[in-house]
């Protein structure tokens, strides 16, 4: 139906269930990189390798982004638990600059007018 033509897939926007990606690269038959990112950093903030045979995991950081965790006390996840636990910021000439026209909103997103993103999400 494809052609043949597919030389790779690229997924993000949500997880895909590990049995799904297994599925997909042996009906596809070519490799698939799963993603990590957000509309506020651009997309794409981390990657699979492309020949990487493991599902299940988004990645490391492309090479302009820098990934933290931060303390999230309320939930009592620490980044100096073991394993690390708390919300996922994004560093990253990507990340943009702001909300238009919304300073409290700015304010909520951005670590101490630093241009440290708050995803909101926690790893």
């Amino acid at each position: 139906m494809l052609g043949g033509q597919i030389r790779v897939i690229v997924t993000g926007s949500a997880p895909i269930d590990k049995a799904v990606m297994e599925l997909l690269k042996v009906c596809f038959a070519c490799p698939i990189g799963e993603g990590y990112g957000l509309t506020e950093t651009c997309a794409s903030t981390t990657l699979t390798f492309m020949d990487d045979p493991e599902s299940g995991c988004v990645g490391g950081p492309l090479v302009n982004s820098k990934i933290k965790l931060c303390d999230l006390p309320e939930l009592n996840y620490l980044s100096t638990d073991n394993p690390p636990r708390g919300e996922i910021c994004i560093f990253s000439p990507c990340v943009m600059e702001g909300y238009f026209d919304s300073p409290d909103m700015n304010s909520e997103v951005f670590i101490d007018g630093t241009r440290w993103f708050r995803t909101g999400d926690v790893g």
